[in-house]
């Protein structure tokens, strides 16, 4: 079954563009115009969601919001697509929970290459059920890979697919300090052309759901994970 992504902006020449490529490439695709079309629309299996940032009727910031805190589409992957001067909402979008971003006038074949290289590390992590260590338990955490779940002193807590990754990664290499270039590289999968903001995001995100203590600031090289004795 090819991967289904909803396209979400008001211009139609722009959804029309990426039907066109995102088609060409094996996707299915459905569209949404404004908001609250895209929130009845991403209930029908969506694998991906390219979201833009300004629409009408509800905002792409609480659309990301709302698909974030329903339990059904609570790890789906979103990537955001931004105007340049729209810095500060890029930042809360990644806030609320956006796995990417992509700037307007965007290039179509970054992209593509963006949206596959999303899909292909949320096939990974799917996968990891396959390896040997299947429950990682550290301290009050405990992260089940093959259930895709994450809890701390027992209570479940909801993880976005970078999320997921990022602490995965960074717990199978503890004690080992990764510049941010790295992890973007280990996690999103591809050469990032804006900076490094995007990692600082997650980080702050992880420590608020999982305990500030465990991922260490190494300052002036990036970040490490750190079992607290």
């Amino acid at each position: 079954m090819p991967e289904k992504i909803l396209i979400v902006d008001d211009e139609k020449n722009i959804r029309d563009l990426l039907k066109f490529n995102l088609e060409n490439e094996g996707y299915e695709t459905i569209e949404a115009k404004d908001g609250e079309e895209a929130l009845e629309k991403v209930q029908e299996n969506i694998d991906l969601v390219i979201l833009d940032l300004m629409l009408p009727e509800i905002d792409g910031l609480n659309v990301c919001k709302q698909i974030r805190n329903d339990e059904k589409t609570g790890d789906l992957p979103i990537i955001m697509l931004t105007a340049k001067s729209e810095d500060i909402d890029r930042i809360i979008g990644l806030e609320l929970g956006a796995d990417d971003y992509v700037t307007k006038p965007f290039n179509t074949r970054e992209l593509i290459a963006r949206i596959k290289a999303l899909l292909r590390r949320i096939s990974m992590s799917r996968g990891y059920e396959k390896e040997d260590k299947k429950i990682i338990k550290v301290n009050d955490l405990m992260i089940n890979i093959k259930n895709h779940t994450v809890k701390v002193n027992d209570n479940e807590i909801p993880m976005t697919p970078k999320e997921f990754d990022l602490l995965v990664f960074l717990i199978r290499n503890d004690d080992q300090v990764f510049t941010r270039d790295t992890l973007l590289s280990k996690i999103w999968g591809y050469e990032f052309s804006g900076d490094t903001r995007t990692v600082d995001v997650h980080v702050r995100r992880l420590r608020k759901k999982i305990g500030k203590d465990l991922i260490k600031t190494v300052r002036g090289v990036g970040y490490k994970f750190e079992k607290v004795e």
